[in-house]
C-alpha cells in the first residue's frame, strides 16, 4: 500500500514540508509491513481473518493522542 498524495495538516492544508513528508512516507511503510507481518501471522496461525482485521482496526483507533496531557 502507497502512502497517501497528500497528508492532511491540522488546519486543513497538506502538510508541504519535505523532511516532513519523507519522514511521514518512512512510517507508513513501516507501519504497513508490521501489520501486514501480524496479520499474515495471525490468519496463518488459525485467527479469522475478519476478526483479525477487526482486532487490528481497533489497535488504531485506541492509539492516545499525543496532544492530550
Amino acid at each position: 500500500m502507497d502512502p497517501p498524495a497528500q497528508w492532511p495538516g491540522a488546519d486543513g492544508a497538506p502538510v508541504a514540508c519535505r523532511e516532513k513528508l519523507k519522514m511521514l512516507a518512512e512510517n507508513h511503510r513501516e507501519a504497513a509491513q508490521v501489520l501486514r507481518d501480524a496479520f499474515e501471522d495471525a490468519v496463518l496461525m488459525g485467527v479469522d481473518e475478519a476478526a483479525m482485521r477487526r482486532i487490528l482496526t481497533d489497535l488504531v483507533a485506541a492509539l492516545p493522542s499525543p496532544k492530550r496531557p
